[in-house]
């Protein structure tokens, strides 16, 4: 009996049939189908986040930088770092994040007035992203971190430099 079974194992074709091989690329096609918009929208939101931690931090550096002084800072980008007052070596903020520009580089009073603590906005945009390239992100004195970019006469011109 065991040799007669062993004998037909032997015979018989191993592998795959063609329909079960269809089955499983079909699967395959619909995970991907799947995952692959996944995956794309989280790198938009990698790219959002990374203009919101850069906002952030020029945001709270201006906060810092109007508590000791009357003038408004001057910001700038040189080689992917932001500095403070322009360029000078001592006030260098941090790197800028990879695709994350400074939309505004003026701190002007929303009355047009002097800057003062309570009274200012910063903004960047991302143009990978997906909230930063289309309206990007400002840091203010009043409402702190939200999209969009500064209003007339705030954070300096709306314009993408």
């Amino acid at each position: 009996m065991l040799a007669r079974i062993r004998k037909q194992l032997a015979h018989e074709d191993k592998g795959f049939t063609l329909i079960e091989l269809l089955v499983v690329m079909i699967i395959i096609g619909i995970l991907a189908a799947i995952a692959i918009p996944i995956f794309l929208n989280q790198r938009k939101k990698a790219e959002d986040s990374a203009a919101k931690a850069d906002v952030s931090t020029l945001g709270k550096e201006i906060a810092t930088w109007l508590i000791d002084n009357p003038n408004p800072p001057t910001l700038g980008v040189t080689d992917g770092q932001y500095f403070i007052t322009d360029t000078d070596p001592d006030s260098l903020i941090g790197n800028q994040s990879n695709n994350v520009q400074l939309g505004s580089t003026e701190l002007t009073a929303a009355d047009g007035g002097a800057v003062s603590s309570q009274d200012w906005c910063v903004w960047v945009y991302n143009t990978q992203g997906d909230v930063a390239a289309s309206q990007g992100y400002q840091y203010s004195a009043q409402g702190g971190l939200e999209a969009g970019s500064c209003g007339a006469g705030v954070g300096g011109d709306d314009d993408e430099d």
